[in-house]
This record gives structure tokens, C-alpha cells and sequence, in this order.
């Protein structure tokens, strides 16, 4: 499903989905407007609190020695990565400029990333260190970044390496493209879930994923999707909802991980098997947020494409 050119991890995948199935629980969290009613939310409040034992599930045992290798990985086949993101928005100007961290969800609550939207920049560009307390773009912490386009509705993920402009004539230190984020603007108007596309690099025949280093904007990632070159690259799409007549909401089954209602819940699968949730995203307090991926993603991956969902799309929404 994810090997471009090569079959040979189908029967794997299988085998994952079927342990996934068995495991699987019925609790649900809404994905809606957040202009939802009093009472709604507050029969969705006394589902958060009914579920939270069951909901704080920890993450399997994940250990690591080298975070920059760690969060540029993809992860293990057959384990899911379970994460927590917090957003910071104390300070004097991170209403408008919050700082997001991204922790295992474990007891250790082992740190994994921190991103944070750039200030004065034409398009919402968004950092992204190994250090907390580190997110400069000279740093040495500095892992890779969030771009999105004018209208911002499309986002670039890449990692630290050199800007092509300046890389050896081999593009061997290039940086590399590890995802794009489309949101495609919602017919409805202001009504219904939002709909996103995410295309990242495929994976060889060893579990690794391809090496994209384009020469320029022309041929990257988002570039090739729209002229449908999809050679080496893998589609993914947000899982649709499906209509719930008795919450009048948008419903996702995120086995208890998420326990409050919000627009920017989703799941991101692949066309091939809408079972196997590569990633999930959702809302468990006011600025806390679970994140969950599997392989192919790796957490640097994961992470942009949650930060993209807290950007303003006017156009999306």
C-alpha cells in the first residue's frame, strides 16, 4: 500500500489491520463546528469525563538515543505512536504567536518537537525544533519547517538541509520535501468537516522513505500531485465523517483518544484500506490535543501536518 513500485508489504499491512480491528473500542468523539450548542457541549464534557480512563491509553514502550534520528524516522510497522500536543499561548504575544509541543504520551511524557509560527513573514511559516527552548532558524535544533502559500491553503513540509539555490550540484545536501497538506475549499461554505489531502514520499522495499530534493517549486510535491506525477509519492486523504441524526454532528470513531468536539479532529487514511488510521488528531481540552501516527509517518511529519490544521483558512472553512 505504501512501497512505491512493489507489493511486498501488503500482507504486513494486513496483518496490522486485523490486529488493529481486534483492539478497537466503541467510544466517539464528534468532529463539529466549534459553534456548537450549550448542551451539547456539555453532554460532550460528561462523555470526556465518563471515558478518561479508558481514553488516556498510554503509548507502548518507544525508546530512542537519538531524538533528530527518532523524529525523522518512520514509524515502526505494527506500533502505533502515541503523542500529546500542548499549545502555549501565555506571554505577550503568543496569543497570536503560541508555542506547540509535541510529548509522547507515556508517563515519562518524553519531549519529542516544538513548532512556532514565524513572526513578520508574507505566508504562515512555521518552525520546528528539537529544543524547546530553542526555536531559531540559525539554531542547531532547528529539525524543519511548515510553509503554506499565500492563500494558506496549501502547506510544504521540509526538513533542515541546505535551500536547492545553494546545494552541491548533486543535491545530495538538499533539503528534503517530507509532505504536503492541501485543504480543498469546503462547497458547503462555513458548513460541514473540512476536507485535506496529504502527499508525502513513498517507501522502498526496506520500510525507507524516497528521498525527494526537487531542483525547485516546480517539482515539488505539490506540484506533481497537481499534474497527477504520482511516481515514488503516496496520497492520503482525512477520513469522511459520517452524519450522526441523533448529535446532529459530524461523527469520527477515535477510540477513546479524543473527548471533545472541534472542527480540527480528523484521520488521515489511505484510499487503498480506510481501516488502517495512518494518523489521528483531536482535541482532549482547551489547548491539549492527542496525536497518534503509524508507518509510513514519522513524528516530524505528523506534527506539521497538525500544525497546518491550527492556521487560519479562511478559504477552507
Amino acid at each position: 500500500m505504501f512501497q512505491t513500485g512493489g507489493g511486498k508489504d501488503k500482507d504486513k499491512d494486513k496483518d496490522k489491520d486485523k490486529k488493529t480491528k481486534k483492539t478497537k473500542s466503541p467510544a466517539k468523539a464528534e468532529e463539529t463546528e466549534d459553534s456548537d450548542s450549550e448542551v451539547t457541549k456539555k453532554k460532550k464534557k460528561g462523555k470526556g469525563k465518563k471515558g478518561k480512563k479508558e481514553e488516556r491509553a498510554p503509548s507502548p514502550p518507544i525508546e530512542f538515543d537519538n531524538l533528530e534520528e527518532f523524529v525523522l524516522q518512520p514509524a515502526q510497522q505494527g506500533v502505533t505512536v502515541k503523542c500529546k500536543v500542548t499549545r502555549d499561548k501565555r506571554g505577550m504575544d503568543r496569543g497570536l504567536y503560541p508555542t506547540y509541543y509535541l510529548h509522547l504520551d507515556n508517563e515519562k511524557k518524553v519531549f519529542l518537537l516544538a513548532g512556532r509560527k514565524r513572526k513578520k513573514s508574507t505566508t504562515s511559516n512555521y518552525l520546528i525544533s528539537i529544543d524547546p527552548s530553542d526555536l531559531s532558524r540559525g539554531g542547531e535544533n532547528f529539525i524543519g519547517k511548515l510553509r503554506s502559500n499565500l492563500m494558506g491553503t496549501k502547506f510544504t513540509v521540509f526538513d533542515n538541509a541546505l535551500h536547492p539555490d545553494r546545494a552541491l550540484p548533486d543535491m545530495s545536501n538538499a533539503r528534503q520535501e517530507l509532505a504536503a497538506i492541501i485543504y480543498e475549499t469546503n462547497v458547503l461554505g462555513m458548513k460541514g468537516p473540512r476536507r485535506m489531502i496529504v502527499i508525502i514520499p513513498g517507501m522502498n522495499k526496506d520500510g525507507e522513505r524516497v528521498p525527494m530534493r526537487p531542483r525547485s517549486e516546480n517539482d515539488g510535491l505539490l506540484i506533481r500531485h497537481q499534474n497527477r506525477n504520482m511516481e515514488n509519492l503516496i496520497e492520503l486523504r482525512n477520513k469522511t465523517p459520517v452524519w450522526n441524526e441523533e448529535t446532529a454532528s459530524h461523527v469520527l470513531n477515535f477510540n477513546g483518544r479524543v473527548t471533545q468536539a472541534s472542527i480540527k479532529n480528523f484521520q488521515i487514511v489511505h484510499n487503498k484500506d480506510q481501516d488502517y488510521i495512518v494518523m489521528q488528531f483531536g482535541r482532549v481540552a482547551d489547548d491539549a490535543f492527542t496525536l497518534d501516527y503509524r508507518y509510513p509517518l514519522c513524528a516530524v511529519q505528523a506534527f506539521a501536518i497538525a500544525l497546518s490544521s491550527f492556521d487560519g483558512k479562511i478559504a477552507c472553512e
